[in-house]
């Protein structure tokens, strides 16, 4: 579950960990909409922004992308992020990225802290 402990709201019951070099690569590359029904966590090794933009090639349908620090604090949000978008960068340093299905960052604001299980 992936929860707002600032705004004590629940974003979205489910959750999946890209915890493998493979898992991060694919994203969400070739995923079907309807399939995704989950926020999709990466864990970066190290907190920055270059490392921590995405791309949303070969992505067929739109996400809404929530950058945090490593203290897993909200530094940036982008909603509503197009298929075949070509890079997106974080305004500040990340160290997480949680995807998730388009309108699920509602909840969401800057300096917001979230966790998850």
């Amino acid at each position: 579950m992936l929860y707002n402990e600032t705004k004590r709201a629940r974003i979205i019951e489910k959750t999946k960990i890209a915890d493998s070099f493979f898992k991060r690569f694919r994203g969400l590359m070739f995923e079907k909409k309807e399939n995704f029904n989950y926020g999709l966590i990466f864990h970066l090794g190290t907190e920055g922004r270059i490392n921590a933009s995405i791309h949303m090639l070969f992505v067929f349908f739109p996400i809404d992308a929530v950058f945090l620090d490593s203290k897993r604090k909200v530094v940036d949000i982008a909603r509503n992020l197009k298929p075949f978008t070509l890079n997106c960068m974080p305004k500040k340093a990340a160290r997480y990225i949680v995807e998730l299905p388009v309108g699920s960052a509602e909840k969401i604001d800057l300096n917001d802290k979230l966790k998850w299980d």
